[in-house]
């Protein structure tokens, strides 16, 4: 819900140059919580249902649901009794029966042209099927990891929030890049050109430079302060820098891409 954007005005929200610096502020939440998240073990249970042999029987209507998704659910209930999901940049996992808000409506402009998309599926399998299995040590699975269940999930929430606020960002990108060279965008979505659209959209350059500055943010702060400055940068590091540049690199921009290509191929509906 943190934003250095003012969504109340759509110069501002639309403007490349300032949703560049809110995403390169997201890669800082994104990767302080993934530091957080690997510091328990894996918890494999915790993603699996009960049937498929998961951690625990919950109470319906969540009696087949895993252990994260009952408690991202219930996260999202109370996130959505203070309007969170009223927000213009915010997408929950789970959007049926999300509760009717507290507090009173705040009144935005019309940013983004209506749409329905949120592929926030895919980035639940993506963090939990192919990002924490790489993540977390193969060897932190233990017989006591009970003890972490509540923890791991907790971060997982806000890992996932971060995560799914940075792919859907690129709603943002695509309509400022859309109000940059109409024309040119309203041919391609009306011959429905997908390739085209992908190509205007990338920026090879930039990508690189993302992933770059990732893996230079995340070898800082995942070093151990408490080791002498001369010393630090000897130590091992808290996070599995590879696991973070591959995340962005194989699930957070290919989907971000996505985002921006369904979100342009409903701006003429």
């Amino acid at each position: 819900m943190d934003t250095a954007i003012d969504m109340t005005h759509p110069s501002a929200a639309l403007d490349l140059s300032k949703i560049r610096f809110q995403l390169i502020r997201l890669e800082d939440t994104i990767i302080f919580n993934i530091i957080e998240r690997v510091q328990f073990p894996y918890n494999s249970r915790m993603y699996l249902n009960p049937s498929e042999g998961g951690l625990l029987k919950l109470p319906s209507p969540y009696d087949d649901s895993s252990f994260l998704t009952y408690i991202l659910r219930e996260t999202e209930h109370i996130h959505a009794r203070v309007r969170r999901y009223h927000a213009p940049d915010e997408y929950p996992f789970f959007q049926e029966g999300l509760p009717e808000p507290i507090l009173p409506p705040l009144k935005y402009p019309q940013l983004l042209h209506p749409n329905t998309v949120n592929i926030n599926p895919s980035i639940l399998e993506a963090y939990t099927k192919y990002f924490l299995p790489n993540a977390c040590s193969a060897g932190q699975e233990r017989p006591d990891a009970h003890e972490n269940y509540g923890s791991c999930a907790v971060v997982d929430v806000a890992c996932l929030q971060a995560l799914s606020r940075r792919v859907h960002f690129g709603k943002f990108v695509a309509e400022a890049k859309f109000l940059r060279d109409t024309e040119k965008f309203t041919r391609l979505i009306r011959e429905r050109d997908v390739e085209g659209i992908e190509g205007e959209i990338t920026d090879e350059k930039v990508e690189l430079q993302v992933l770059e500055r990732l893996r230079k943010k995340a070898t800082s702060y995942g070093r151990d302060p408490s080791l002498p400055e001369d010393q630090q940068e000897q130590g091992p590091l808290k996070v599995n820098v590879d696991a973070v540049v591959n995340l962005y690199k194989d699930w957070i921009i290919p989907l971000t891409k996505k985002v921006e290509i369904d979100y342009l191929l409903t701006r003429l509906d």
